[in-house]
């Protein structure tokens, strides 16, 4: 159930309205990063949790970012109201769709539900959730650092900040987990490649370190199989049996004729 109270999350004021800027805004209202991808995407993952705690953290959060795309909004409309609503018809977003916010990015761009990032696996979703934050965060640094009015940006600050508390928080549930920094989740074992780096962009100046390094990897400075070594440590190399022989070589001829 949900009850909606009129009133913002945090109070917003805009003291100089821009209706340029209210375009840059949509991007956080009907955006790939914007507030309706995000609370959409927590909500439908909480349904995939059997764990009630992080059912409950992800139904908190979305329920949030429903109150941060009712602040969004209200921005936009400040944006596009009174002496800036005859701007904001300069635009031909606003002159053919009308003043305040619409699910559009500040290119136009309908919002898509493709957006949304989930799967299933909690820990599979979480991880989806943090980089969700990221792109929100950053899209909110862009937006502030372009902002013309102070009460605007005083209020991009504060969703932005959220943004790095909701990280916190999902990276929190991984943790408590166990699954904060390790890389497998599912059911299906991996095959000894897992802990291989293949040097695979090479220029004689290679950059070593703890994503290549030992004991978390076996670094492969020439992934070319060299002197009949697998270039695939760990896993053998089928022979070919004498009729896939000929099917190879039949191949080769008929490609080399064409």
């Amino acid at each position: 159930m949900f009850i909606h109270k009129k009133e913002l999350l945090v109070p917003v004021k805009v003291g100089t309205p821009d209706p340029r800027f209210g375009q840059f805004l949509l991007e956080q209202f009907g955006g790939a990063t914007g507030e309706l991808t995000a609370c959409l995407q927590y909500f439908v993952q909480s349904f995939h949790v059997e764990n009630a705690g992080l059912k409950d953290m992800l139904l908190d959060i979305s329920t949030e970012e429903i109150g941060h795309l009712e602040m969004v909004g209200r921005l936009i409309e400040l944006h596009t109201v009174g002496e800036a609503k005859i701007k904001a018809e300069e635009s031909h977003l606003f002159a053919m769709r009308g003043k305040g916010p619409h699910f559009l990015d500040s290119m136009g761009t309908a919002w898509s539900a493709q957006y949304i990032n989930e799967g299933g696996d909690v820990v599979r979703d979480l991880r989806a959730n943090i980089a969700a934050e990221a792109g929100a965060r950053q899209t909110y640094e862009e937006l502030i650092k372009r902002c013309p009015d102070d009460g605007t940006k005083k209020a991009l600050v504060h969703l932005l900040t959220r943004e790095v508390a909701h990280t916190k928080m999902f990276m929190e549930a991984l943790a408590s987990m166990g699954k904060l920094t390790d890389a497998y989740f599912g059911n299906i074992p991996p095959d000894d490649t897992v802990q291989i780096y293949y040097n695979m962009s090479s220029d004689g100046t290679d950059q070593r370190g703890p994503w290549n390094t030992e004991p978390a990897f076996k670094y492969v400075a020439d992934p070319l199989s060299r002197g009949g070594e697998t270039a695939h440590p760990g896993i053998e190399r089928p022979d070919l049996t004498t009729a896939s022989k000929v099917q190879v070589n039949a191949a080769a001829s008929g490609s080399s004729r064409g």
